[in-house]
């Protein structure tokens, strides 16, 4: 009997411990919105991730997702950027290569 209690005891502790840690990141959700000019629709980029090539006359860019977005200069998001809170918008300057999305 007290091996019993002692089994369920342990296995009561290890299952506490599992459930407390974090869980893995979750994806980011929502939408980016890319204005390039006024003859071409608005590209919506949906529940984007990893680096996403901009368009070369992209002018605003609105940040609809849970996360921010990251403006980089290059095409393989390698550079530092212009972090774009969520819910926010920017203009992008031109020639941006791309962005990221930080969860």
């Amino acid at each position: 009997m007290r091996h019993l209690v002692t089994a369920t005891l342990g296995t009561l502790a290890a299952t506490a411990l599992l459930a407390s840690m974090n869980s893995p990141a979750q994806a980011v959700a929502g939408r980016v919105a890319v204005f390039s000019t006024e003859v071409t629709p608005i590209e919506i980029y949906r529940n984007p991730n990893g680096c996403n090539k901009l368009p070369l006359e992209a002018h605003v860019l609105v940040n609809l997702t849970n996360g921010d977005v990251v403006v980089h200069a290059d095409p393989f998001c390698l550079s530092p950027g212009l972090v774009v809170k969520e819910e926010h918008g920017s203009h992008v300057p031109p020639g941006s290569g791309a962005f990221s999305v930080k969860d």
